[in-house]
């Protein structure tokens, strides 16, 4: 997480994302970039669009630009302040998922903002953008969220190689936490898994790393599994919640699985997202 890329929803203000991201790049000592992008007025234009329309897509363009450019010079002043050494800020006209795919290569983590009111808000638009990016990603999501590093981290794992690879995305704020719970749900074992002796588990893993950790047994069916996750991260005070990011069949990033779905639209708390 030496390198985290943080999406702007937006060319006039910052966004929870820009809060969040920047103040978890100042805690882990990182470097921070934000990232706008707007639609190439190739693809935006409809067909047949008459002159006057295509003059004020022109202009409302150049004007996105423009405010984007601003909020840059602001943001990449506002994240110095709080010490962060390389702060950077990108602008760019394109298709947001291939931008993003673009600009992901040169980072650890992605930080986005989950607001439907704005695009690419919605859960299937925020699991394109991951899938494209590549990237461990956390969403921020609508409403009051303390934008700094996490101090009570609850960790969805049920052993498959998503919340793996989660795991290890989490692992320099797992080590910064007060908190950390394991919430252990039913295995999925991969077809043609080996069995290891002893057992390869989360449990060593974590002593490993130096990480105190609480281990809570987590039973829920799949249609139940995202609400019950959100219900005990509320009893629990979490501000992260780490889970894989499950989809169904191949093409899962076009259809997503109950439990990420479920958490995507609900969340009231920052998501760490790994598929």
């Amino acid at each position: 997480m030496d390198t985290i890329l943080v999406h702007a929803s937006q060319a006039h203000r910052r966004t929870r994302a820009l809060e969040y991201g920047t103040r978890l790049a100042a805690r882990l000592g990182a470097s921070v970039t934000g990232a706008y992008v707007h639609p190439s007025l190739l693809q935006a234009i409809p067909t047949f669009a008459s002159p006057d329309l295509l003059s004020l897509m022109l202009v409302n363009a150049e004007t996105r630009t423009a405010d984007a450019r601003r909020l840059g010079i602001e943001f990449t002043e506002w994240a110095r302040s709080f010490g962060i050494e390389h702060a950077g800020w990108h602008v760019a006209e394109d298709y947001l998922p291939d931008a993003l795919a673009q600009i992901a290569q040169w980072h650890r983590l992605l930080v986005l903002d989950h607001d439907p009111e704005f695009p690419w808000g919605t859960p299937p638009d925020i699991a394109k953008l991951i899938f494209a990016a590549d990237l461990p990603a956390i969403v921020v999501p609508v409403g009051a969220v303390e934008p700094r590093a996490p101090e009570s981290i609850v960790l969805a794992w049920n052993g498959s190689p998503e919340s793996t690879r989660a795991l290890r995305a989490a692992l320099p704020l797992l080590k910064l936490a007060h908190q950390v719970v394991v919430l252990a749900g039913e295995g999925r074992r991969p077809a043609g898994e080996i069995d290891w002796d002893p057992k390869l588990e989360i449990e060593s893993f974590l002593r490993r790393q130096c990480i105190a950790f609480e281990r809570r047994e987590f039973v829920a069916n799949d249609e139940e599994a995202g609400t019950c996750l959100l219900d005990a991260c509320g009893e629990l005070k979490a501000d992260l919640l780490v889970m894989g990011m499950y989809g169904r069949g191949r093409f899962s990033e076009w259809i997503l699985g109950g439990a990420t779905r479920q958490v995507l639209q609900d969340a009231h708390l920052p998501v760490l997202l790994c598929h």
